[in-house]
């Protein structure tokens, strides 16, 4: 069973704050497999990923009283420089799993992903796909007791996307499952009840087919409309350098920094440091990734403001 109480969501920009997902609260029974239904930017993922703790609300909490998986399929976590092999022996470990336990995780995902000889190739060099198939055989590879999916089973050609479909039919015999998809026939086929997330407010329906309808009235009503996701404009930030040259030093400064903890990742690995000293560097690479998502943009804006389109190099000659 998993509680939602008082919950509250939003993300911070520019552009001020709005409330994703605003006041909710329900119960998902024990059991129970619920699809998510919405218009594109209803909140439906931001919804998944509190569920799954992969993201903190602003208000409220996500009570779990059953294992809940991480989404299957992200592919988010993956270690580039690792092997798909490595990093299937990596999470299994981490689930606290003996080693024939492990080899069975890494058999099955081997057998399930359909990558060949690339399971023993960095990941770095897989498709997006590829990674997707990996991603979406170790998160089935495990019991939990409800799975989290967000289009996970529109990965791959007709038949992989059978073969997921089939798997995850198998899995609901002994668990829940809580899904995103576009598809509504998956929805009607997988689950039971649904959950109609409209305008931050979360309308839940015991039958599947009562959400989709509803939310289908308020599409032909034209109450419904789908909010475009917002473009990714530049954001001057005021702690960073206030002219075109100092900040894309800065820039150049962040990309180094990041390239520099990449390659220590790869030497710790290399020499099977602790598990310990390897986190706490693979820790450190997010962060290093958002300064300079940061600091790219923080030039762009300068250069909008400035009228200048030049680089640092250009601007001092």
């Amino acid at each position: 069973m998993i509680e939602i109480n008082n919950l509250y969501k939003r993300y911070h920009n520019h552009h001020g704050s709005d409330w994703v997902l605003k006041d909710i609260n329900l119960t998902i029974p024990t059991g129970v497999s619920v699809g998510l239904i919405g218009a594109n930017g209803a909140g439906k993922s931001t919804l998944l990923k509190l569920i799954a703790g992969m993201d903190k609300p602003e208000r409220g909490e996500v009570i779990r009283r059953s294992r809940v998986s991480w989404p299957v399929g992200l592919a988010g976590g993956m270690q580039n420089n690792m092997t798909g092999r490595q990093n299937v022996k990596f999470v299994a470990r981490t689930q606290g799993s003996g080693s024939k336990e492990v080899k069975r995780v890494i058999q099955f995902v081997e057998e399930f992903a359909e990558i060949g000889k690339a399971f023993d190739e960095p990941v770095r060099t897989y498709s997006s796909g590829m990674r997707a198939r990996l991603s979406f055989g170790l998160s089935l590879s495990f019991d939990f007791d409800v799975y989290i999916s967000d289009e996970a089973t529109a990965v791959g050609d007709r038949a992989f996307k059978a073969k997921a479909q089939a798997l995850f039919k198998e899995r609901i015999g002994k668990a829940s499952l809580i899904m995103v998809s576009h598809s509504e026939g998956i929805l009607k086929d997988l689950c039971q009840a649904g959950l109609y997330l409209k305008e931050g407010r979360a309308y839940w329906h015991d039958d599947i087919n009562a959400a989709i309808k509803a939310y289908h009235a308020d599409v032909d009503s034209g109450k419904e409309v789908t909010k475009p996701k917002a473009a990714h404009k530049p954001k001057r930030f005021d702690s960073l350098p206030s002219n075109i040259p100092e900040a894309d030093k800065h820039l150049q400064q962040a990309k180094s920094k990041l390239a520099e903890a990449q390659r220590a990742l790869k030497i710790a690995n290399q020499q099977n440091l602790l598990p310990i000293y390897r986190k706490h560097i693979r820790d450190d690479i997010p962060k290093r990734q958002q300064q300079v998502a940061n600091a790219q943009r923080h030039l762009e804006a300068l250069k909008q403001e400035q009228g200048g389109s030049n680089t640092a190099a250009e601007q001092t000659e």
